[in-house]
């Protein structure tokens, strides 16, 4: 669960497909980690359909609880008065 904690908090936002890719974990054994994370409140995750080149990928959609992620580098617009 460490591995998946790790990665979500470097990447961000991610599907359960993404996540178990990147860390060559099955996918039903991420899926089960994901939702003992989300009952301690480690992670936030929604289940979700996306439509990718018209094939329908149904999945969970997860982040880190609480986590704010620094801001990009470069120039940020101005406020104006």
């Amino acid at each position: 669960m460490q591995k998946i904690h790790t990665y979500l908090k470097s990447r961000g936002e991610q599907l359960d497909s993404e996540i178990a890719a990147a860390t060559r974990i099955p996918l039903e054994d991420v899926r089960v980690y994901l939702s003992e994370m989300t009952k301690r409140g480690d992670i936030i995750a929604c289940h979700t359909t996306r439509f990718i080149k018209g094939k329908k990928i149904e999945g969970m959609l997860c982040r880190i609880a609480g986590f704010v992620p620094t801001a990009s580098p470069g120039r940020k617009p101005k406020a104006r008065a």
